[in-house]
């Protein structure tokens, strides 16, 4: 507890977008809920405050921390301790955290093809092909920046995490019910689930949240929705071909992108149940496929656009496979 007597809070930003923030921001006046019930001691992206501050503060004097973002660089796998040592219940918050999201995708490529990219493209201008130097020696001493890792982790993949909270980012209105939720614990009024369960977010498929009508009608070939002649607005997007993610994305967000006529991506990350969310997908895949031989199976299977985009854009850092080979050499 603080001197204030509220129990405090703590949000941190890892490798990530930041568009957890936003969203947290977003759920209006219930932050004065939040505000009336918590003190915040450290929040990086909304008020001044330094790691030396957490540091010196007692194990577990933090009730609660957010914490979105995958695991990038040293600087986040040494915050994620100390946040660890903190707090007394640390939320992997946000698909970054939770699973990768998209700065995971970048553990298809090498160290070096990622500082390509970053330092050589076409958008940057460095003639001299400068790369980043984690120490350099300056008259006034020897300065540093964080490590970059071969591979981006989940938080889980670091230090333990007691509840999973998905999205990309998570609906404001489940974040202001989870908030509900803690604040009744802190009342006597409710009791928290069982450490490690997925907070703010449903056990089921986007499929049960969707409206649009399932027919079990076959495909012979996959295509971008904007490619599509002629949709059908009321039947479901992946019996016209379309690779929709909703048969193995956990619900939560409510069937927004099927309901306005785009394909499910993902966000929510892997179903309950799901072990292997890209394994799940090409089963899912393959039950719509108009062929009963294999060769013709693969063949339409290898028409799906972007397949590594497709059924690992979200969830490669958490899946089982990971990364590629290539991410390992520097």
């Amino acid at each position: 507890m603080s001197a204030n007597g509220k129990p405090k809070f703590a949000m941190y930003w890892a490798a990530s977008c930041g568009g957890c923030e936003i969203a947290v921001l977003n759920i209006g006046e219930k932050i004065l809920d939040f505000d009336a019930n918590f003190e915040v001691v450290f929040w990086p992206v909304a008020m001044d405050a330094k790691y030396k501050d957490v540091e010196a503060m007692p194990d577990q004097s933090i009730l609660l921390t957010l914490w979105n973002g995958g695991i990038r660089n040293k600087e986040n796998e040494e915050i994620a301790h100390l946040l660890r040592r903190k707090s007394q219940i640390l939320v992997a918050f946000g698909s970054c955290a939770t699973e990768g999201c998209i700065p995971g995708l970048a553990n298809f490529s090498s160290t070096e093809e990622i500082f390509h990219a970053a330092y050589d493209s076409i958008s940057s201008e460095n003639p001299e092909k400068l790369r980043p130097q984690y120490r350099t020696q300056m008259p006034e001493g020897e300065i540093s920046i964080p490590e970059f890792y071969p591979t981006l982790r989940t938080l889980d993949q670091v230090v333990k995490v007691d509840y999973y909270m998905p999205g990309c980012p998570p609906e404001s209105h489940q974040i202001a019910s989870v908030i509900d939720l803690v604040i009744q614990v802190l009342q006597g009024k409710a009791t928290l689930p069982p450490a490690g369960s997925v907070i703010g977010a449903g056990i089921s498929t986007v499929c049960d949240d969707c409206p649009r009508q399932r027919n079990v009608k076959l495909v012979k070939k996959f295509t971008r929705i904007q490619a599509l002649q002629n949709p059908d607005p009321t039947l479901c997007l992946l019996e016209q071909g379309v690779p929709c993610n909703g048969p193995a994305t956990r619900q939560g967000c409510g069937a927004l992108c099927p309901q306005a006529g785009a394909q499910c991506i993902g966000c929510y990350g892997p179903a309950e149940g799901v072990i292997d969310y890209g394994a799940r997908l090409i089963s899912a895949f393959a039950s719509v496929i108009d062929s009963t031989d294999p060769d013709e199976i693969e063949a339409i299977l290898d028409g799906i656009p972007d397949p590594a985009g497709q059924f690992y854009r979200f969830n490669l850092a958490g899946s089982l496979l990971r990364a590629g080979m290539k991410s390992w050499s520097r």
